[in-house]
């Protein structure tokens, strides 16, 4: 098995940092906060539907999901942000994140067990382990799919 895989790096809250595999991303874009619309009922992590290539994607603060504050609530809050696409099986899940860092390799054999003091409760089901990057500190390496096939999501999406 290949150890070396692509990831996209992103901010999670003010200072912590995660990571997805890449081959999970089907595309990542720019978001206008107004072009989401509300949908009522839902959990509030879900911030809606957005028109992606004509079809509707269900938008996600996956910070809120993984327990930090929601984003909407940050004091720098900006009116554009980036929705990491995912996708398995033809499904698709928008997850809203204030600002992607990096496309990296990292070797997926180097990748630590997750133990619980280091994050969110909320987390847990969601994060596959992690990284210790010399620089930065710790990357939690995120789970797509886990995130895709949440049961939160009911059969929305």
């Amino acid at each position: 098995m290949e150890t070396l895989q692509k990831f996209l790096s992103f901010n999670l809250g003010t200072n912590d940092l995660a990571v997805i595999q890449l081959q999970h991303i089907a595309e990542v874009l720019q978001v206008s906060l107004t072009e989401i619309c509300g949908v009522p009922q839902m959990p509030n992590c879900v911030l809606g539907i957005y028109n992606w290539r004509g079809e509707m994607l269900w938008l996600v603060d996956l910070e809120e999901m993984l327990g930090y504050p929601p984003l909407l609530q940050a004091p720098n809050l900006v009116s554009k942000m980036m929705a990491i696409v995912l996708e398995n099986e033809g499904k698709y899940l928008g997850l809203l994140v204030r600002q992607l860092t990096d496309i990296e390799w990292l070797n997926t054999e180097q990748m630590k067990t997750p133990s619980a003091e280091l994050f969110y409760p909320a987390m847990s089901p969601f994060v596959e382990g992690y990284f210790i990057k010399p620089d930065e500190g710790i990357a939690f390496n995120l789970d797509a799919l886990a995130i895709i096939q949440a049961s939160i999501w009911g059969n929305h999406n």
